[in-house]
């Protein structure tokens, strides 16, 4: 169970981690990275980020990218929590494919 501190840090990482993919992004024509949520260890050192890519024909090169630079991303987070949070967890980015999924059994139940 999710402590409220974990869940105050994961809403925190989310909505900074948005805005970060956000500016990125906008240097890329035709992609869209949007976090979907976030998980904090209990003691607070990893957070697992699950991001939604849109096209997700391109969502295995964007994410391998994300991965190459998490060190970056993570400076850029920490510039951004550096009064709220002391120490900033180490990033982990997953894929977020419940989108998908859904679309997946829409178009089974549609036929």
């Amino acid at each position: 169970m999710e402590s409220t501190r974990q869940a105050k840090i994961s809403r925190l990482l989310q909505k900074d981690l948005s805005e970060i993919f956000r500016q990125q992004t906008a240097k890329m024509q035709g992609v869209i990275v949007s976090v979907s949520t976030v998980r904090v260890s209990p003691d607070l050192s990893v957070a697992k980020a699950y991001l939604s890519i849109f096209p997700s024909e391109k969502s295995a090169e964007v994410l391998a990218s994300i991965k190459e630079s998490a060190k970056t991303i993570r400076y850029e987070l920490a510039q951004q929590v550096r009064f709220q949070l002391r120490k900033v967890p180490e990033l982990q980015f997953y894929l977020d494919d419940s989108l998908d999924y859904l679309d997946n059994i829409d178009n089974l139940l549609s036929k």
